[in-house]
């Protein structure tokens, strides 16, 4: 009997151990088209896994925005899934066409899902999650989330690790806990330097790798979005050409801020609000 409990005891310290050690087989990723981040995660974010990208109140836009991008890019021609609350539809706006088409999303291939509290959407999240078809998914859940436990991630990871889809998790206003995510991160919006005439200049995002399960963590990147070439920059590949970047700072969602140049004032970016496009 006590060797059967010193059994046991092994076991459980095993499959503790899982959660901290690297995959067994690599898995195939996506590249961002930022050399510095894609090299940093060994080629690009891995496919078919759960990953987390949290954003204060304040950077709601921007985190919505690279979430998408990044669902874009994992999921090619594949349909996108955006679950969320009636609440955080009513917090932060709906999805908006040409802000969509801006970061290179085609409106028609994104499904919303609205689902009237977090343990409907968390069940469909499963759900959702065990169709290949799907190219990506994206959870948007704002506040603490007490019901996406250490339990229910792991339920994400596994489902999205048996199709091959992958999931990500917005964080708005919430604080990071344990869960079987691959990557967390940190988003917030950059200011992008300006363009001739003051223009709105591109889309810029301050991002902080904030764990990594199979490697080091901590680093930091301004990613900055190439329009016309489909993948991110850095502050060194901004180009200044008014013509052809002044249309690409459409926000995402209805009620998003755009991009500020660096020496704007503050008041003029409160006035260049989006709103009323829901």
């Amino acid at each position: 009997m006590s060797e059967s409990l010193h059994s046991l005891a092994a076991l459980k310290r095993h499959i503790a151990s899982l959660d901290r050690a690297p995959a067994a087989q690599p898995c195939a990723r996506f590249p961002s088209g930022h050399d510095g981040l894609d090299a940093a995660l060994g080629g690009g974010l891995p496919r078919g896994r759960l990953h987390e990208l949290f954003g204060e109140n304040a950077d709601a836009a921007a985190a919505a925005g690279l979430s998408l991008l990044w669902c874009g890019q994992a999921s090619g021609d594949a349909p996108l899934l955006w679950l969320r609350t009636v609440a955080a539809g009513k917090a932060g706006g709906h999805p908006y066409g040409p802000g969509l088409a801006a970061l290179g999303i085609d409106p028609d291939r994104l499904l919303l899902g609205v689902m009237a509290d977090e343990a409907m959407l968390l069940r469909a999240a499963v759900d959702a999650l065990r169709c290949p078809s799907l190219g990506a998914l994206l959870i948007e859940l704002r506040g603490r989330a007490p019901l996406l436990d250490l339990t229910a991630s792991r339920r994400l990871a596994l489902a999205a690790e048996g199709s091959g889809v992958t999931a990500l998790v917005l964080r708005i206003d919430a604080e990071p806990a344990p869960s079987a995510a691959e990557t967390r991160w940190r988003v917030a919006a950059a200011p992008s330097a300006p363009l001739p005439g003051n223009a709105p200049g591109q889309t810029s995002f301050a991002l902080t790798l904030l764990r990594r399960r199979a490697g080091t963590d901590g680093q930091a990147w301004r990613l900055i979005w190439d329009r016309e070439r489909g993948i991110f920059g850095d502050a060194g590949d901004e180009r200044h050409d008014a013509e052809q970047r002044s249309g690409d700072a459409g926000a995402a969602l209805s009620g998003a801020q755009l991009p500020l140049p660096a020496d704007r004032p503050a008041a003029d970016h409160a006035a260049r609000s989006v709103g009323g496009r829901g």
